[in-house]
């Protein structure tokens, strides 16, 4: 199954940054950029593009485990940037403020693609930088002046209490954008 780790926002903070995403979304008029749907917004700790589900509760027995021994953080979203870069970008997204919630989060991302590994999932290896993602393009744009317009944005502060395994279902939402499911929520402390 396709699923990811990731960390959720409160209603409230979801609300807020579709406030600020939705005049730059209308402002799109050559809709180059797919903006992300307001409930598809999270911050991917590990994306896993292959777990056998009869290893899922071997997975998630592990990553109750590891959370049991994190401490919730307090953060905060701001800070825009592209991948793999604003003069030629294909993603555009919101970071994380303070950088030492930014190490944290990295740490963290490590152990959860231990886990997962471990558990036999095929894990996305890539770099990872703690952000969320607001829009993508199917082929490499100039995003800079996109950039600028999202890097004003400050989310309001929130503490990130759990952790999620959520399963991606492709093509089974909204117009034919994944439908997600939450499989499981580790509380962390």
């Amino acid at each position: 199954m396709r699923a990811f780790f990731a960390v959720l926002p409160p209603p409230d903070v979801l609300e807020h940054l579709a406030a600020h995403l939705e005049p730059r979304r209308d402002a799109d008029t050559d809709r180059v950029w797919r903006w992300t749907r307001t409930q598809h917004l999270h911050l991917t700790l590990a994306f896993l593009a292959d777990l056998p589900e009869e290893r899922e509760d071997e997975l998630a027995e592990a990553a109750a485990g590891w959370a049991a021994r994190q401490r919730p953080v307090r953060m905060q979203w701001g800070r825009a940037g592209a991948f793999p870069d604003p003069g030629g970008a294909k993603v555009m997204w919101i970071g994380v403020t303070d950088e030492e919630v930014g190490r944290e989060l990295t740490a963290w991302s490590r152990a959860l693609r231990d886990l997962s590994n471990h558990a036999g999932a095929d894990v996305d290896g890539q770099r990872f930088t703690p952000h969320i993602t607001v829009a993508r393009s199917a082929r490499r744009v100039s995003a800079g002046r996109w950039v600028q317009a999202l890097d004003a944005y400050e989310s309001p502060e929130f503490t990130v209490e759990d952790v999620a395994l959520v399963r991606s279902h492709l093509g089974e939402g909204p117009g034919r954008s994944p439908r997600y499911e939450v499989r499981h929520e580790f509380r962390l402390g």
